[in-house]
């Protein structure tokens, strides 16, 4: 979430609070004005990608090594994976991230096909890649409508 800080050391929230902060300016701080709106002024990856300033390059950078970080520990628990998926607003629709955070998952085997993922193809790895890489756009109101429908009639069939 471009708002959200990710991960944050209890200790932060602790000294804040003891130097004087609110618990509802505690609160307002970590959920709407901090990740990359604290670190730029804006939440939008679009328009991060646009600037020129070194606020934006940092927030992208921070942004891409985060994920990368992630799939690295994720890939170590679970011994490695077949496939990496981008998908939400930045996976689906920032070509430019997916291959920074790819350039930064060689190690893995992976190779992404840089024509592929600028077209916005849904495979965006090279045929060889192991893992492959996709982008997948997203349904979540069709899914949160499924699964309500699911829970309010077990027996409804799914689709």
């Amino acid at each position: 979430m471009g708002t959200r800080p990710g991960d944050l050391d209890p200790g932060i929230l602790m000294h804040l609070m003891q130097q004087g902060m609110t618990l509802d300016r505690l609160r307002s701080l970590l959920n709407y004005e901090s990740g990359l709106k604290g670190l730029t002024g804006s939440h939008d990856m679009r328009e991060l990608l646009l600037r020129t300033d070194s606020a934006a390059a940092l927030a992208v950078e921070i942004f891409c090594y985060r994920i990368i970080k992630y799939v690295g520990a994720f890939w170590a628990v679970l011994e490695g994976a077949e496939a990496i998926v981008f998908t939400g607003g930045i996976g689906e629709n920032a070509p430019e991230i997916r291959r920074r955070v790819c350039e930064g998952l060689q190690w893995t085997g992976l190779a992404i096909d840089d024509l592929r993922n600028r077209a916005g193809e849904e495979r965006i790895s090279s045929l060889s890649s192991r893992p492959a890489v996709y982008s997948i756009r997203t349904d979540e109101e069709r899914l949160i409508a499924r699964e309500a429908c699911r829970l309010l009639d077990p027996c409804q069939a799914p689709g």
